[in-house]
């Protein structure tokens, strides 16, 4: 993922921050619980796409 692009990024839900996790190809916003997935190197920023976090991933924050 192009870092310049990752910086502009944020949760179409809420606005806020999104965490970049190499190893899933997920955007993930811990505060709605929500990663959105990479595919081809590209964000799919739309919520019906994304999936929501367990509790175990919202409590082992990276």
């Amino acid at each position: 993922m192009d870092k310049k692009l990752l910086s502009i990024l944020v949760c179409p839900v809420c606005k806020g921050p999104l965490v970049f996790v190499r190893e899933q190809s997920e955007m993930i916003c811990y505060a709605d619980a929500l990663a959105y997935p990479i595919r081809d190197d590209i964000p799919v920023m739309l919520e019906n796409e994304a999936r929501t976090l367990s509790s175990d991933e919202r409590e082992n924050r990276k």
